[in-house]
C-alpha cells in the first residue's frame, strides 16, 4: 500500500511557541487555546473554516470537559457542522493524527481535514477511579502526567530507564550524548537568526497570550520559553540521573505546553489552500513499530524503515530528518542503526531543546521539516519518534515544485 493524492498545502500549518512547565501557558485550557490560535491563523490565511469536512484532535492530557474531543474546538473555530475525532498515542500523537487525517482523505471520507494537536503538561489532572469493592468504597488515583512518566503500566519502570537500556544496547557513551545535545542547541540557534526568520515562516510572533477566559491579553510571548543555555562545560558538570548511567538532565528534554496544527487535503484542493501554490508537499508513507519492553527509544528505527518502505525510498534518499528526541539517546541510536551522521539531523530545532508538550511535539517538528526542505529547494523528509509503550511512528514527506 502507498499513500496517494494526499498533501499538506504549503504554509497551511502553524505552531505556538512552546513554554516551560508551569510557565506562561500553564493556565490555559489546551483545547480552547488550540481553537483560539487556529481561528486567528485561519483568518490570517483567509481560509474559511467551513472548508473542513473532517477534523482530528491529537491530545494526550485530559482537560476539563474534553470528553467530546475534536467537535468542541472545531465548533469554536466556526466549523460548526464538521465531524471529527480524537487521537492519543502519547509522544507519537502527531504522527498518528497525521495518519488518521491522511487515511480519511485517501479513502474518500474527507477532502480537507484540520489536524489540531494540543497539550498542557502543566497542572496535569489528578484522576480518581472508583472501586465499589475497595475498602470503604475507596478506589485508585494517579497524577496523569508525572505518575505515568515514572511508572510504566507493564514493567513498572520509568521512561528514563528505557533511555538507559537503549544506550547500553547501542554502546552509547555519555560523551556522545553531550556532544549531540550541544549540536542540537547550536542548530536551534540557526532558527533564531535574523530576528527568528526561520520560526516566523510558520509561527506568529509575538504571540499575544489570552487570560484563562480568553477575553483579555495576559502576556506576550516572543519565542519559546524554557530553552536552557547549553555549553560543553555545563553539560559535563551534570551528574547522571541514574547512578552509573549516561542520561543527565542536560541531555534529555523538558515537559512543556503549546499547540500546533496542519491542514491535510486531497491533491485537488492543495493549491487553493497554499500560501505558495508552486510548492507541493506530499505525504508518502507511514510506519509503526514496537520494540522490547523498556526499550522505547529504539522503536523509531523499525518505524522509519517501514515508512520509507511504504514511500518506496531508502535512507540514502532522505534529505532532512527530524526526530522527537526525549533523550539524545534516540538520535544516536537512530544514526548508528542507519549509519548516518547524527550531527546533520534536526536542523533548526527539535524537542530535545524546545521542549515536549506531547501531542504537538511531533507536529511542530514535521512543520519545521517542511520548511527546511522548502529552503533547500525540495527533497524527501523523514520524521520519527518514540512513545510510551515502547512504540514508535514515522512519516515520509516530499517537497517539490508543483
Amino acid at each position: 500500500m502507498s499513500i496517494k493524492n494526499v498533501e499538506i498545502p504549503y504554509g497551511a500549518y502553524w505552531s505556538t511557541p512552546f513554554t516551560k512547565w508551569q510557565g506562561t501557558l500553564q493556565y490555559l485550557h489546551s483545547m480552547k487555546f488550540a481553537a483560539h490560535v487556529a481561528k486567528q491563523e485561519l483568518a490570517k490565511r483567509e481560509i474559511d473554516p467551513k472548508v473542513f469536512d473532517s477534523g482530528v484532535l491529537g491530545m494526550t492530557i485530559n482537560q476539563y470537559q474534553s470528553f467530546n474531543g475534536a467537535p468542541w474546538p472545531l465548533f469554536d473555530i466556526g466549523a460548526t457542522h464538521t465531524p471529527g475525532h480524537a487521537v492519543n498515542q502519547v509522544c507519537a500523537t502527531s504522527a498518528r493524527g497525521l495518519f488518521a487525517a491522511s487515511s480519511e482523505v485517501m479513502c474518500g471520507m474527507a477532502n480537507v481535514s484540520l489536524l489540531l494537536t494540543a497539550d498542557r503538561c502543566s497542572n496535569g489532572p489528578h484522576l480518581f477511579y472508583p472501586n465499589p469493592k475497595g475498602i470503604g468504597g475507596s478506589g485508585e488515583s494517579e497524577d496523569q502526567v508525572t505518575y505515568n512518566m515514572m511508572n510504566d503500566c507493564v514493567g513498572g519502570h520509568s521512561m528514563m530507564q528505557t533511555g538507559e537500556n537503549v544506550a547500553r544496547r547501542f554502546d552509547i557513551s555519555r560523551q556522545e550524548l553531550d556532544a549531540v545535545t550541544l549540536r542540537r542547541y547550536e542548530q536551534y540557534q540557526e532558527a533564531l537568526k535574523d530576528d527568528q526568520a526561520f520560526q516566523k515562516r510558520y509561527m506568529t510572533l509575538p504571540l499575544f497570550v489570552p487570560t484563562p477566559n480568553f477575553k483579555k491579553e495576559a502576556a506576550v510571548l516572543t519565542g519559546d520559553e524554557g530553552v536552557f543555555p547549553t555549553t560543553a562545560e555545563g553539560l559535563a558538570k551534570l551528574k547522571p540521573v541514574v547512578e552509573g548511567g549516561v542520561i543527565t538532565y542536560g541531555n534529555q528534554t523538558h515537559p512543556a505546553d503549546g499547540n500546533a496544527a496542519v491542514i491535510v487535503c486531497h491533491s485537488d484542493q492543495a493549491a487553493a489552500l497554499s500560501s505558495d501554490a508552486s510548492i507541493k508537499v506530499e505525504i508518502l508513507g507511514f510506519g509503526q513499530a514496537r520494540d522490547d519492553l523498556a526499550y522505547m527509544p529504539a522503536a523509531p528505527i523499525e518505524a522509519s524503515k517501514r515508512a520509507m518502505q511504504m514511500a518506496g525510498i531508502d535512507i540514502s534518499q532522505i534529505d532532512a530528518i527530524k526526530t522527537h528526541n526525549p533523550f539524545a539517546v534516540n538520535d544516536v541510536a537512530l544514526a548508528k542503526a542507519f549509519d548516518i551522521d547524527v550531527m546533520q539531523m534536526n536542523n533548526y530545532g527539535c524537542s530535545l531543546i524546545w521542549g515536549h508538550p506531547q501531542g504537538p511535539t511531533g507536529m511542530r517538528a514535521i512543520i519545521e521539516m517542511v520548511e527546511e526542505l522548502a529552503l533547500r529547494g525540495g527533497g524527501y523528509g523523514l520524521f520519527t519518534g518514540c512513545a510510551a509503550g515502547d512504540t514508535g511512528m514515522a512519516v515520509v514527506i516530499r517537497v517539490s515544485d508543483r
